[in-house]
């Protein structure tokens, strides 16, 4: 039988963290490392499902069972054949196999990625014509039934790619011309829990609404600020409001003494600015550079004891081979 194979890109997010859950916008952009999925119609009545990278060998369930005792590294696969099947009314057995270009311990969106590879996977094979919408709306779907909490904006990368302003579960899902965006990354060894830092907000939104709101106010004007800096390519400027931003996320209490390391090290290295990009509490951190100084700034993530990951941005949205 004939197979389909996708191709999803992961993510960074440039700015709007935290805030983004609570309908307020932000800005993403794809990046080339991407998660490939293929999908094939078996005639068993069973899913199986191929992911040595995260440790699933030819896993199997039933496909009357979906989701019932899925192990934690198959369910975005699983909820989506799920979500998919009981959606359009369909149904098969079907054998999958998933291949990461980048290490599920960075905060790439690997989770989103697969979902959405997965998904138009099995419109492809099963001849159902897909919106980005309704692709976005059916993997953003899967992603809450799993982990109960998100914005959706890796979700929509995943799809859209390129570089967006997006607003909670895809109110806004407006894609920004971007001529350039030479980001610099860096990973502090220190994978984060996004659940129990949004969790971690959460708490605080309770206990302390209009100084949590205040902050959420404040990097949204930032966030404004920065979808201009882009469609007018000012790097400097960018630079400058990531360095504002990472200062109120310092203040939600997101950031961690790694990342601070790595930020303040670029910095010292002449990059024009630096944050954590993502959740917080370690992963990773991204900065902006003159030209001439993105080697040094390179190093210097290297010298505070950070991994720098080589990236290229404004990467092409979800692709059928």
């Amino acid at each position: 039988m004939h197979s389909i194979t996708t191709y999803a890109p992961g993510k960074l997010m440039l700015m709007g963290e935290h805030s983004v859950v609570y309908d307020l916008p932000c800005l993403v952009t794809a990046v080339d490392h991407r998660m490939k999925v293929t999908v094939r119609k078996t005639d068993d009545n069973k899913l199986t499902l191929h992911a040595p990278d995260v440790g699933v060998i030819d896993y199997q369930c039933a496909i009357s069972d979906l989701t019932l005792n899925t192990p934690k590294p198959a369910q975005f696969v699983e909820y989506g054949v799920r979500n998919f099947f009981q959606t359009f009314k369909v149904t098969s057995g079907l054998h999958i196999t998933s291949q990461s270009d980048f290490s599920s311990k960075f905060g790439f969106g690997s989770s989103s990625a697969i979902t959405v590879a997965t998904i138009k996977g099995l419109s492809e094979l099963f001849d159902i014509h897909l919106t980005n919408k309704e692709l976005f709306d059916l993997s953003y779907k899967t992603v809450l039934d799993i982990q109960g909490k998100g914005s959706g904006f890796d979700v929509a990368a995943a799809i859209y790619g390129g570089t967006l302003y997006f607003v909670t579960g895809g109110k806004v899902i407006e894609p920004i011309k971007v001529s350039k965006l030479p980001l610099i990354v860096g990973y502090t060894g220190i994978k984060a829990d996004t659940t129990t830092l949004i969790n971690k907000i959460q708490m605080k939104l309770e206990n302390d609404p209009l100084s949590i709101t205040t902050l959420f106010d404040d990097i949204t004007l930032l966030v404004e600020q920065g979808k201009k800096a882009l469609i007018n390519s000012n790097m400097k400027l960018l630079g400058n409001l990531f360095t504002n931003n990472q200062l109120l996320l310092s203040k939600l209490g997101v950031s961690s003494p790694e990342l601070d390391k790595l930020n303040k090290a670029v910095q010292e290295a002449g990059a024009y600015g630096a944050k954590l990009s993502g959740a917080g509490g370690g992963d990773c951190m991204i900065a902006l550079s003159p030209p001439d100084k993105e080697l040094e700034v390179s190093e210097a993530i290297k010298l505070a004891g950070g991994t720098h990951i080589p990236i290229t941005t404004n990467s092409d949205g979800v692709r059928v081979e």
